[in-house]
């Protein structure tokens, strides 16, 4: 096998952005898993005025897209958006611990198929979108990156509009 050093980066990179390191560790990360950790059950399905998603709905979609994503660059790409495969629980008909284990079976597909490149020239090779286009592995496997850490921070948003307390203000960091 040849070099791996971008797909062991690409790697930890997927984990901080889904898993983070973990509040158990001491560090308060803005990783997707630990945002959500911190959604109050009432939370879950709350839709803050002028809103268009809830908390669970985001969750379900940061799912989906990672079916997708990996179905059509690493699969058959054969999967569609709005089936069973890919969307497996209807609005309200699942609670926030069977979802979070659901995204975390499927954040472990798509991080195992990466962890299976032989080398980093892999990271070069066009592969297919779930809309058709060929894009680089490297450029797939960072939109799944940047797409947690996007809703990250789209949860944690959700989360303190629906108060009554963020756990992120600045004044944890001395400024209040």
């Amino acid at each position: 096998m040849g070099d791996r050093g971008g797909i062991d980066a690409l790697l930890d990179l997927l984990e901080e952005a889904f898993r983070g390191r973990g509040i158990e560790e001491g560090n308060e990360s803005q990783a997707l898993l630990t945002n959500l950790a911190s959604v109050p059950e009432a939370a879950w399905r709350a839709l803050p005025s002028g809103a268009s998603r809830t908390i669970e709905s985001i969750a379900m979609h940061v799912g989906a897209c990672k079916i997708m994503y990996d179905d059509y660059a690493f699969g058959p790409g054969s999967l569609r958006f709005a089936t069973p495969e890919v969307e497996p629980f209807a609005e309200g008909a699942a609670g926030p611990a069977e979802v979070i284990s659901w995204m975390e079976d499927v954040h472990d597909r798509l991080t195992a198929h990466v962890a299976a490149l032989a080398d980093d020239a892999e990271l070069d090779r066009p592969r297919m979108t779930n809309w058709g286009e060929p894009r680089p592995t490297r450029w797939i496997v960072a939109a799944m990156i940047t797409h947690d850490a996007y809703h990250a921070g789209e949860i944690n948003h959700i989360r303190s509009i629906l108060g009554p307390d963020d756990r992120w203000r600045h004044i944890q960091l001395g400024y209040g």
